[in-house]
């Protein structure tokens, strides 16, 4: 695998990583993967968190952390492991996903808390907490945005 210096057709943007809440999709794979790789901090999470509709408790499931390790990331000022920051950048676009199918925050939060027979039954928040849960929600979404409904 041929390695690229930092000035080598690497784009700028991925040299110290600028991401936001407002830029966290797929258009830009390289500066995700990069992103995750160094880990995404405290701030950025907690800007995440603020943005959408699940509590503390509900990401410590998602992220498999306690609420404890989650405040330790802020006193010590670390950033997230990069299996915790996929799993955070994941979450984000899977509800920025949702928002656009929905149009609305309120429709699409209340598609999340009640039962979805196409998905056996189970509130689509419970699936939150594993990478299969959250391609079969985003596999849903997909199918809801193209009209065809279960």
């Amino acid at each position: 695998m041929k390695k690229y210096s930092q000035s080598q057709e690497q784009p700028d943007m991925l040299q110290e990583p600028q991401i936001t809440y407002n830029v966290v999709d797929d258009k830009n794979t390289l500066l995700l993967i990069n992103t995750v790789k160094k880990g995404v901090d405290y701030n950025m999470f907690l800007s995440i968190a603020d943005k959408s509709p699940f509590n503390i408790a509900e990401w410590c499931d998602y992220l498999h952390l306690s609420e404890r390790t989650i405040h330790r990331y802020k006193k010590d000022n670390k950033t997230f492991d990069p299996v915790y920051s996929e799993k955070i950048l994941e979450l984000t676009m899977l509800y920025k996903y949702g928002f656009e199918v929905f149009g609305n925050k309120e429709k699409f939060n209340t598609w999340l808390n009640a039962k979805n027979i196409a998905i056996g039954g189970i509130k689509p928040k419970d699936l939150l907490d594993t990478s299969f849960g959250i391609n079969m929600v985003k596999d849903e979404l997909t199918s809801i945005e193209h009209g065809i409904l279960a």
